[in-house]
């Protein structure tokens, strides 16, 4: 018969003791770091209550956040008043924004990226001639509600047989749709102006 070896189960492994000393050590050392400052004097500071009787730790400092100054607005209240720019949130100037989209709303959508100022349409194929259809571009490059603030890009392709082949768009379209753009622009800069 085999012998068998007994086991010791009394017998604990303490290896890792050390190596847990050390780490509890090193991350005392860095808390009790932590707490002093460049002179090695701990600082103390005792909030005082304000007006309304809430603590203040900081009265005369202004507030900091994550999210800037202004902090973040979501919902629009306490907002700054408008710089002129039109820009409400959005990257973009928002009455070029609005009225581009309200210019182009007969095309279907295919993008629409305000902050970047990109409005990019599906093609469309007018009731009124069945073999052509088009596709637009807008992008709008400032911040300011200017005639060069604009661009657009129109795009034509004609039905031949079952197949759309490219064909240039008369030269004013592209001109004829940034001015539309630029009056309903400038249009509801002022509903906005009069609301003030």
């Amino acid at each position: 018969m085999a012998s068998v070896r007994p086991t010791r189960l009394y017998r604990r492994d303490f290896s890792h003791r050390g190596t847990m000393l050390t780490c509890a050590l090193i991350a005392l050392l860095a808390l009790a770091g932590c707490a002093a400052r460049g002179d090695g004097e701990t600082q103390t500071y005792y909030p005082e209550k304000d007006s309304t009787g809430n603590y203040n730790p900081a009265p005369n400092a202004p507030r900091q956040s994550v999210f800037g100054a202004g902090g973040l607005n979501l919902f629009g209240g306490n907002q700054k008043k408008d710089d002129g720019t039109g820009s409400g949130g959005i990257g973009v100037n928002s009455f070029l924004w609005r009225a581009t989209l309200d210019t182009v709303s007969f095309m279907p959508l295919v993008s629409a990226d305000p902050f970047g100022g990109v409005i990019i349409t599906d093609w469309y194929t007018p009731p009124q001639t069945p073999a052509e259809r088009f596709k637009v571009n807008v992008y709008i490059l400032d911040r300011a509600l200017r005639a060069d603030g604009i661009r657009v890009a129109v795009f034509r392709q004609v039905r031949q047989g079952d197949n759309w082949a490219d064909q240039a768009a008369a030269p004013n379209t592209a001109v004829s749709m940034e001015n539309a753009i630029l009056q309903r622009a400038r249009e509801f800069r002022m509903e906005a102006e009069a609301r003030r």
